[in-house]
C-alpha cells in the first residue's frame, strides 16, 4: 500500500491535470473580448493558424495559441470557411469557431494570389464547393490575381468571366499610362514579359529593376535566360520539386529563353497588376545580369563579371547552407 507520502504526489498529479482541464473548458466557453456584433473575414485558403492569429489580432479572442490547442482538442473537425461572419458581442472561442466553420457566411470570397498559373486557377475554382458548373483552364495570364466575392450556388464560369474581364480592364487602364521607356510593343507582350518579372522575383521593391533588366536584354537581343520558361512547357507553371536538368535547360520550345532571343510566345503564369506596371513603367538601368543573393531578393550586375562574382557568392551561400 501507498503510504501517505506516495499519495501527495498522485494526488499533486490529479489536481494538476483537474487545473488544466478546467483552464481548457474554461476558457473555450465562457465570453471572449469583443464589446460588440464584429464582423470577420477568413481569407481564402487560410489555415487555422493564420486565422487564429488575426482574430487575436483583431480583438476577438485573448490569446491565438490558446485558441489554436483549443480548437484541436474540442473543435469538431469541420475545415474552417474562407468568407465574411459577423461575431456576436462577447463570443466565446468556442461560438467563433462553429461560426467560421458553419454556413453563417455574410459574403464568400476566393483569392487567386499574383503569380498563380491558370492551371491552378482551375483547381482552386473546381475545389471550391460553394460554386456550380465546370470550366475549362482559362488562357495563361487572362486571370487578374485578386480576392473575388461570390454566391453561394453561382457558377464557375460567371466568376472565370469576372476575373477574365478584370484582367481586360487593368490591362488596358495601365497600357494607356505606359511610359516611353518599356520595352514591349502589344499589350500581350507586356503580359508575357510581366509574367517573367511575377515569378523572378516576390519583392515589391524589385519589380521595376528585374523589368528594367530584361528590358534592356530585350532591347539589345539578349536571351532572357529566365529560369521560370524552362519549367512552364514542364509542368504548365506548377511548382518543379526539384532541380532543373541540363537538358531542360538546352531544349527547344516556345517557351524557354535559354534557347531564344525574345519572348516566350505567351505569359508563363497569371501577373499581378504590380507586375505589369512594372513593365509598363521598367526602372531606367544599365543592369542586365541578376542572381539570388540568399535572402529573397537578388544582386544586380552591368557586366558578366560582375555578375560572375555575385554568382560566386551565390555557390558559396548554398553549399554553406548544404544544398550541394
Amino acid at each position: 500500500m501507498l503510504g501517505r507520502r506516495g499519495c501527495w504526489p498522485l494526488l499533486a498529479a490529479v489536481l494538476l491535470a483537474l487545473a488544466a482541464l478546467g483552464w481548457l473548458v474554461a476558457g473555450w466557453f465562457t465570453a471572449g473580448p469583443l464589446k460588440q456584433e464584429t464582423a470577420f473575414v477568413v481569407p481564402d485558403g487560410a489555415s487555422l493558424s493564420i486565422v487564429a492569429t488575426k482574430l487575436e489580432k483583431e480583438g476577438a479572442i485573448d490569446s491565438a495559441e490558446a485558441f489554436r490547442i483549443r480548437a484541436r482538442i474540442f473543435g469538431a473537425g469541420a475545415p474552417i470557411k474562407a468568407g465574411e461572419f459577423m461575431f456576436p458581442k462577447g463570443a466565446s472561442p468556442s461560438r467563433i469557431l462553429s461560426i467560421i466553420q458553419g454556413d453563417e457566411v455574410l459574403r464568400r470570397f476566393v483569392t487567386i494570389p499574383e503569380g498563380m498559373p491558370s492551371i491552378m486557377v482551375y483547381e482552386r475554382l473546381m475545389a471550391n464547393d460553394q460554386l456550380t458548373g465546370t470550366i475549362e483552364v482559362p488562357a495563361e495570364g487572362s486571370v487578374l490575381p485578386d480576392t473575388y466575392e461570390i454566391e453561394r450556388g453561382e457558377s464557375r464560369q460567371a466568376v472565370l468571366l469576372r476575373m477574365q474581364a478584370a484582367m481586360q480592364r487593368t490591362l488596358a487602364e495601365l497600357w494607356a499610362k505606359r511610359s516611353a521607356n518599356t520595352a514591349v510593343a502589344t499589350p500581350q507582350a507586356a503580359l508575357a514579359l510581366a509574367a517573367i518579372v511575377e515569378k523572378e522575383t516576390g519583392k515589391p521593391s524589385e519589380r521595376h529593376t528585374v523589368a528594367g533588366l530584361y528590358s534592356n536584354r530585350l532591347r539589345q537581343g539578349i536571351m532572357l535566360q529566365a529560369d521560370p520558361t524552362i519549367i512552364y512547357p514542364i509542368t504548365k507553371g506548377k511548382p518543379l520539386g526539384r532541380r532543373i536538368r541540363q537538358s531542360e535547360i538546352q531544349a527547344v520550345n516556345d517557351y524557354n529563353t535559354y534557347t531564344m532571343i525574345g519572348l516566350p510566345k505567351g505569359p508563363i503564369t497569371n501577373p499581378g497588376r504590380a507586375s505589369i506596371e512594372a513593365v509598363l513603367n521598367p526602372a531606367q538601368t544599365d543592369m542586365l545580369y541578376m542572381v539570388a543573393d540568399g535572402t529573397g531578393g537578388h544582386l544586380f550586375a552591368k557586366t558578366l563579371d560582375e555578375h560572375n562574382a555575385n554568382v560566386e557568392r551565390w555557390f558559396a551561400i548554398r553549399k554553406a547552407r548544404g544544398d550541394f
